[in-house]
Order: C-alpha cells, then structure tokens, then sequence
C-alpha cells in the first residue's frame, strides 16, 4: 500500500534538531507509582531512537483532565522518573514557563519531558496562539500518540501544520495495522463486537457491515440483537428501545453480504456473581425469565472458532461475555486462543483495540500472539466507525 504519511525514516539528518514528539504517557497512577507502564514502553522506541541520532528530543503528552489550569497533582515532573526507568536513559522534566531556554541548553541526543501540555487552556482548543508557543519550541514534529490521534488538539493536530510531520514508530505500527484489518484487508474478514450496549457502538456496527463477510456479536449487545429476532432475554441486560435499530442493522447485513452470527446457545443464571449455583447453559430460546444471558455457550463458541479458520482477516473490539467475572470469560478466551494460534500459524491477520478487549486478551495471555493490539480507546473505536481521526489526517499532507 502506498503510505500517504511520512515516518522517521524520511526525517534525514537530525543531530542536534529540536525534535517535538507526541507520546501518549497518561498512565494511571496509585500512590505516586504508576501501575500500568504499557503506554511508557510503547514511547520508548521512537524516543530512543531519535536520541541516537543526536536529535534534542522534547517529549509533549497529556496527564489527565486538568481543564486548562495548573494542577500539581497532574504535573508530568511524576511521570518522569518512570518514564526515565522504562527508556534506560535520563530524561529531564521542563516545565513549560521557560522552556525555549532549557532546550536549548539540551546536548545532542538528551530527551526531556515537557509540562503538561493540557495546563495551557488553549490546548484543548487547538488555539493558533498555543500552537505558535509550540511550534517555537522546535525544528521537527513526530506524532507518535495515535490514542490522541480522534481530538484536534494544539499538540496532536495544528503542530503537524506548523512544522515538518513525521508518524512514529509506534504510530506507524498502528496505522500498518489498521490500514491491513478495514483499509486494504485481505478477504474473508471477521469482526467480534461485544460489549455490553449496542447504543455506544451503533456506529461501529453500520460501518462494518459494509466492510466484513462475517460480523460476530458478543456481550450485552447480543441480548438486543437476539430480542429483535424474537427471543426472549429474560431479565438479561438489553435495550429494548433499540430493537428495531438493531433490525436495521441486520437488514443492512443482509444486503450487504455480511452474514451476522448471533449466539445460539448461552451460560445463564438467576444472579450475577463468580461462579453462581444457578448456573446452566441452554438452547436461546430456553432462557428463562428469571435467568441472565452472561456469556455465549460452547457450542456456538466452537461455531465461532470454525467461521474464524475460514478467514483471512479478524479485527476484535469487546468482549463475548461478562469476562471480568468467571466463569463468563470462557467464550472470549477460548476464541482469543483460536484467533491467536491461527495468527500465529500465519492463517489470520489479527487486530484488536479498546480496553476492554485489552484486558480480555491479556486474561488469555495472548496479547502477544495477535498481529496487533491497540491500547487505544476512542481512538481505535472511532476509526472503526469510519472516521477521520484529526491526528491521523494531519500527517497525510
């Protein structure tokens, strides 16, 4: 495929550059020791390697909601001694009032943290003035965040217009990946949607059925998928309201090719709770009016698994059932082994996003054996609603 963005690779002689690079290092954080470091090792690649060409490398990120005013609490200065633990270098904390100073007294090949990018109210509004007050910062921009790739913002979005634009690595992966499961997918493609409300993924199911042969729903959503087929959920979470939405979405299925696979038989119970006595697995219409539908039973699970070793292409977002809870993570682990050791096989092109699917692959332990797994949230969900992500569309000039 014909790349519309330029990477690191296009970037020539940088050795002693300013170079301003978008990470994403919102890492959750618990008694000032940040529990999750997943997003700082995605940083390390590009930084590091930026830093042995002798680029000045200043990092730009986010840290929480600090709506525009200056909170300790979210100052970046707490991820910096993580940040430097994970990279195996030094990295030096600049707080954005004097910045221009301290960079330029950066050697070739130091990297430094900058403040805070959301303490400047004119970040969040992509400001002109904001963006200028950056762009003065450095010579070059790499934007390596795609999780932050959906908001048109200062640091994500208008820097990529003011200075020469670059993806990084870990920005690169993403959109290879991506552009392999919808853009320019090799056919037969599958796509899991779970999830617990169909009304937070309407878009995402309209989208794909027009780009997938085989379209698996899973979760919460299922339920309402099933109740407008006719089968009665019992007191399953559903939305009975969208019923007739979901009706839509099967008739726009049927025209377009894409064959929907809906659970035919599912684990139930009275209650929701690990492990409960009043657990059995019956046939969909057999759901009983006091019972819950929490996951997809093992019949249409092996189904599942026949329809994935007939594909080329998976792209996952959700969980099948209530997977935080045994035994209702059974269907989703047991199709996250098929789809990984086809992957691993070289069967089946596979990518996966959104935390929860995240969690589900890693309760698996296969997070390792899908072709790629995005951490992006709203990111990777709007991209499979077919959006323009504004991050995204500003380095394909």
């Amino acid at each position: 495929m014909a790349r519309n963005f330029k990477t690191l690779d296009d970037m020539g002689e940088i050795a002693g550059k300013r170079v301003l690079v978008r990470e994403d290092l919102n890492v959750p954080m618990a008694d000032g020791q940040v529990t999750d470091d997943t997003r700082l090792r995605a940083a390390v690649q590009t930084v590091a390697e930026l830093a042995d060409k002798g680029a000045r490398v200043v990092v730009l990120a986010h840290f929480g909601r600090p709506k525009g005013q200056r909170n300790p609490e979210m100052s970046l200065s707490l991820v910096t001694q993580p940040f430097s633990q994970v990279l195996g270098r030094e990295v030096r904390f600049i707080d954005s009032d004097g910045a221009a100073d301290a960079i330029a007294a950066m050697g070739e090949g130091d990297i430094a943290l900058l403040e805070n990018t959301r303490f400047d109210p004119g970040e969040e509004k992509n400001s002109p003035e904001t963006v200028d007050a950056l762009a003065a910062l450095g010579d070059l921009y790499v934007n390596d965040a795609f999780s932050a790739a959906h908001r048109a913002h200062a640091s994500t979005e208008g820097l990529a217009h003011k200075l020469p634009a670059f993806a990084g690595r870990q920005m690169e992966a993403e959109l290879d990946a991506l552009d392999k499961a919808l853009g320019n997918p090799e056919h037969p493609v599958a796509a899991v949607v779970g999830g617990a409300k169909v009304s937070s993924k309407l878009d995402v199911l309209r989208n794909l059925v027009e780009k997938v042969d085989h379209l698996i729903i899973g979760g919460g959503m299922a339920n309402t998928f099933l109740a407008a087929r006719g089968v009665d959920v019992g007191k399953s979470l559903c939305e009975h309201d969208l019923t007739g939405t979901a009706d839509e979405i099967l008739d726009a299925a049927d025209k377009a090719n894409c064959t929907v696979h809906l659970p035919y038989d599912v684990v139930v119970s009275k209650e929701f709770a690990a492990n409960p006595p009043s657990l059995r697995t019956v046939n969909v219409h057999e759901v009983a009016a006091d019972e819950m539908i929490l996951d997809i039973g093992p019949a249409a699970t092996e189904a599942l698994a026949d329809v994935l070793k007939t594909c080329r292409t998976l792209v996952w977002n959700g969980p099948l059932g209530a997977f935080e809870t045994p035994p209702f993570d059974t269907a989703t682990v047991s199709l996250a082994k098929t789809a990984a050791a086809l992957t691993k096989e070289g069967q089946l092109v596979s990518v996966a996003g959104g935390g929860d699917t995240v969690a589900a692959l890693n309760q698996a332990g296969v997070s390792d054996d899908f072709t790629f797994v995005s951490t992006a949230g709203g990111a990777f969900l709007e991209w499979m609603e077919g959006k323009e992500l504004p991050g995204v569309a500003a380095l394909s000039r």
